[in-house]
């Protein structure tokens, strides 16, 4: 039997006088009753009650024991309202995670317009470019691009990122600017290396599809990175619109080949799974969702 549930028993068949009484308020038998007060009594080896066909009275280890019943009863219910203020409540500590450009660009700000709604929360964020396990590493709340392969995970679609093909004014002015993707065979494409070293950009138009092979003399691990080497008039890059949209909007990049579409990138917000998350979790995801689902 559960040992909390048969201490609230015996401490409500004292105070109610009766076993009978008892088993009203729990909706129980009276043997049911019955059978809770002697489990305990099993269990510690000695008499609570004294038992008579007219009364029933405590014996001496019954009166300390209920004593330490009706605590460890506060203590539990107390726990329970903390969890349930927890619940009700956006309060405490949101660990966070997600890619470095993704997050830094587009997170940051939705992060702090939740905080400014919700004081009482503070987010611990983990930008890198790994795929964390939220489980293992403790992480409340992730945000993912790909295809997402753990079932641990509810997953919500944000906006899917459109990526671009680049490159600065002063790169096309020496190069000239490619009119059809075979064009990019004869550009310095800069590469990013978690696509891989040998690698081809896949294009479409309409019902028309161009993989496009591409080399150049710059590889690398980092989008910021590429960023700064496209503006620096290196190469041609691709890389996400949270990456691009602001060089391009002042003119320091120039989108290639507009009427062709490179892959969308998709983007999930992910938690572990909880049947009854809480409230700082709950309303994380839905403020983010909001923003930019």
């Amino acid at each position: 039997m559960d040992r909390l549930t048969s201490m609230a028993v015996f401490v409500r068949v004292v105070e109610k006088g009766s076993f009978t009484a008892a088993a009203e308020e729990f909706a129980l038998s009276t043997t049911m009753v019955a059978n809770h007060v002697r489990a305990l009594e099993l269990q510690l080896g000695a008499r609570l009650l004294e038992r008579t066909t007219r009364r029933q009275h405590l014996t001496e280890i019954g009166a300390a024991y209920l004593e330490r019943c009706r605590d460890v009863l506060s203590s539990v219910q107390a726990a329970e309202q903390v969890a349930d203020a927890l619940r009700a409540t956006p309060q405490g500590t949101l660990r966070v995670t997600a890619s470095v450009s993704w997050g830094a660009h587009r997170l940051v700000p939705v992060v702090g317009a939740y905080l400014a709604t919700h004081p009482q929360v503070q987010v611990e964020l983990d930008l890198n470019n790994r795929v964390v396990d939220l489980v293992e590493e403790g992480f409340d709340v992730a945000v993912r691009s790909g295809s997402l392969r753990d079932e641990r995970l509810v997953a919500r679609p944000l906006r899917a990122s459109q990526m671009y093909a680049v490159a600065s004014p002063d790169y096309l002015q020496r190069h000239g600017r490619p009119r059809h993707p075979r064009d990019l065979r004869r550009h310095n494409c800069l590469g990013f290396t978690p696509w891989g070293r040998e690698h081809s950009w896949r294009f479409t138009r309409d019902d028309e599809k161009e993989l496009v092979p591409v080399r150049g003399t710059l590889n690398c691990n980092n989008g910021e990175a590429l960023l700064a080497a496209a503006l620096s008039g290196i190469g041609v890059v691709v890389q996400a619109d949270v990456l691009l949209d602001a060089a391009i909007a002042a003119g320091q990049l120039v989108r290639l080949l507009p009427r062709w579409q490179l892959p969308l990138r998709p983007i999930h917000v992910v938690r572990r799974f909880e049947a009854r998350p809480s409230a700082k979790l709950r309303s994380f995801v839905d403020f983010v969702m909001a923003q930019l689902g």
